[in-house]
């Protein structure tokens, strides 16, 4: 068996996720500390006491979700896991790939919150709300749903694809008006499904430049470390272990498409057997079985699910 860890995006959020590994583990709790106090506020209350919306929020969100995958991986290592040993290689979805920077110890917790925080807070300005907007396109193949974000692109409006998910599982992103032609488009082409995605700006496309710009500056001055097993990389859907290029992937990656099933692609035609996601939801596991049904995909989250895991890892 060789293991991959994959760490969830945007979307996979819940209110009171992660409270249960908190009062359960104190290395758990230890992490959502440290991110309240990198973050100088109490992400924590407002991820167990918040509302969803709140919580929602890009500049919340992203935190969020790092901060309990963290809190799962430090309660894994306490109980025994050594990621070297057991994991071939991590990669996350979008904001998940700090996430998995932060498991393999590439990049530090603290630093991790701090430049999340920053990334949600970059994103939501680069575009007026209401300005721009995604949408999923399913049933679609990738080219397909390429040539009518193409065709629904007009002078000076956008219209990009921004995350391939999974066969038949693309989101479009650019100008609101763009968004919505490809959207009618995608119906009359044949898609099972064509809707407006409730997000609050149009991530993954090149209106992001200006927040690309923010990170480039912000990475700048952060410590980026080698990480334990190489970061299969969101815009090129290959292994990086090199810090600086880990940077600039980082920076490309705001503006850059999510090549999630070609990740996924890549890590099954290079020996990975099982995708192991680890946090909130269970997204990418069910992304994963949809990309290639050879692979056995498992979530963790919970502390039941944790000892699954090791003593699965023990057996092998």
């Amino acid at each position: 068996m060789s293991i991959a860890f994959t760490f969830p995006g945007q979307g996979s959020q819940s209110v009171g996720m992660g409270k249960a590994l908190a009062d359960a583990f104190p290395e758990a709790r230890a992490v959502f500390e440290e991110v309240d106090d990198a973050l100088g506020a109490s992400l924590s209350k407002i991820m167990w006491e918040g509302d969803a919306e709140e919580l929602t929020l890009t500049t919340n969100a992203q935190p969020a979700l790092m901060s309990v995958s963290i809190a799962a991986m430090r309660v894994l290592e306490a109980r025994g896991l050594d990621l070297k040993a057991s994991v071939a290689y991590v990669a996350g979805h979008s904001l998940g790939e700090y996430s998995a920077l932060a498991a393999a110890g590439s990049i530090g917790l603290a630093d991790t919150a701090r430049l999340l925080r920053t990334r949600g807070q970059a994103m939501q300005e680069a575009v007026p709300v209401g300005v721009g907007a995604m949408a999923a396109l399913l049933g679609l193949d990738f080219e397909a749903a390429v040539e009518i974000a193409a065709e629904a692109a007009d002078g000076d409006e956008v219209c990009e694809a921004a995350n391939d998910n999974a066969p038949g599982q693309v989101v479009i992103s650019g100008h609101k008006a763009a968004v919505e032609r490809a959207v009618e488009l995608a119906k009359a082409k044949g898609a099972k499904r064509a809707l407006m995605l409730p997000v609050s700006a149009p991530f993954h496309c090149s209106l992001m430049k200006p927040a690309a710009d923010v990170m480039a500056a912000a990475l700048g001055n952060t410590e980026i470390l080698a990480p334990a097993v190489p970061l299969v990389a969101n815009v090129l859907a290959a292994p990086i272990s090199d810090p600086a290029e880990i940077g600039n992937r980082l920076v490309e990656q705001v503006t850059g498409r999510v090549r999630w099933r070609e990740s996924v692609e890549w890590m099954a035609q290079n020996g990975v057997t099982t995708i192991v996601e680890i946090g909130s939801g269970k997204a990418l596991t069910g992304m994963a079985k949809r990309i290639e049904k050879s692979l056995e995909a498992i979530a963790v989250g919970g502390a039941e699910d944790i000892d699954a895991l090791l003593e699965r890892i023990g057996k092998e």
